[in-house]
């Protein structure tokens, strides 16, 4: 009997549903009934490509399809991602094919003096893949331009950064879980997203996603506390508490915002506790963006949006981040993103 067997459930550990003979997704909340076992199949697959083992990387990820409804976006994924490594392990065991010095030297001359980058880089086929797949870099240099005509070239480059570190936490989390998702898109004066396809992800896996931006956020505005220390230049607190603050703010709990998506795990209960942690700091610290996530959190105890069953673990993540850019405002006094 396989793992994958073994671990079937006739229900839904995240809402509990009868789940029809055969299930790979819950037909009320597209939890995927083989989670674990493909978890521990795309984590393989990571380790055998991480030793550049092409064909075994890919053959394990080729395990995961009979697990995975036809439908599920995670299907065209690995069949692209297939194709992927057969051609990286073909180019392994052949060796990349090269044009003859005489047709390079050809479309040298008829290029004129463009003629040697652009045949340096046919022959980089991996370098040139790479750069068009960085759609972001458009967005993210107009997010930059943005910036520095409102705050200066510094300030805004810093601002840009904090930013690309907020998406790039939900980006790595994303690919750890071996799921698909596009590198992040910029929108200047209103944020950034990563689209990714969650369906059949539980509602603690997205919370998780959620919650991994701010997070992430966190780390880079320690950063920066760190350089103030070091340096004693007010720069790097300026840009500390600017990221503390853009951090707790997307973690109001509403609308599209990272809060509103990572209360989506959480039962009424829980929601009162968030309310609560949301009060208590800002009582203690007096930052008024925290009664704003305790306000979100008081809008969504009665929202019909409960989940099935509540993910404690979330709402522990949940509160340890907004404990944690707290810290990083307390220590860097001031009103709003400003400090003093």
């Amino acid at each position: 009997m396989s793992s994958a067997t073994s671990q079937f459930s006739s229900k839904c550990r995240t809402c509990v549903q009868e789940l029809p003979a055969a299930a790979l997704a819950c037909p009320k909340c597209h939890t995927l009934v083989h989670a674990d076992e493909l978890d521990r199949i795309a984590e393989s697959a990571k380790q055998l490509e991480a030793k550049n083992e092409w064909r075994a990387a890919r053959e394990e990820w080729l395990k995961a399809l009979p697990l995975l409804p036809p439908e599920a976006e995670q299907v065209k994924w690995i069949g692209a991602h297939a194709n992927a490594l057969m051609h990286a392990a073909l180019d392994k065991e052949l060796g990349p094919a090269e044009p003859s010095p005489a047709a390079s030297n050809q479309w040298a001359k008829k290029l004129g003096p463009l003629g040697p980058v652009i045949v340096l880089l046919a022959k980089s086929k991996t370098l040139l893949v790479t750069i068009f797949k960085l759609k972001f870099l458009l967005t993210f240099l107009s997010f930059i331009a943005v910036y520095w005509a409102l705050w200066g070239l510094k300030f805004g480059i810093g601002i840009a950064l904090l930013v690309l570190i907020h998406e790039m936490g939900h980006f790595i989390d994303i690919k750890w879980r071996g799921l698909p998702a596009e590198m992040p898109v910029f929108l200047p004066l209103l944020g950034a997203y990563v689209t990714w396809d969650a369906r059949g992800v539980s509602q603690q896996t997205r919370a998780a996603v959620s919650l991994a931006g701010p997070l992430a956020g966190w780390l880079a505005s320690v950063a920066c506390v760190a350089i103030w220390w070091h340096t004693g230049d007010a720069f790097w607190a300026s840009l500390a508490r600017v990221g503390a603050f853009m951090n707790v703010l997307n973690l109001i709990p509403i609308w599209i915002l990272d809060g509103g998506q990572a209360i989506a795990a959480l039962g009424r209960t829980d929601r009162i506790w968030l309310l609560t942690a949301g009060l208590a700091l800002w009582a203690l610290l007096g930052e008024g963006i925290f009664f704003l996530v305790a306000a979100g959190a008081a809008w969504r105890i009665f929202t019909k949006d409960m989940p099935a069953q509540s993910s404690k673990l979330s709402l522990a993540y949940y509160v340890s981040v907004l404990a944690f850019l707290g810290l990083v405002l307390h220590l860097i006094p001031g009103q709003g993103i400003v400090a003093q």
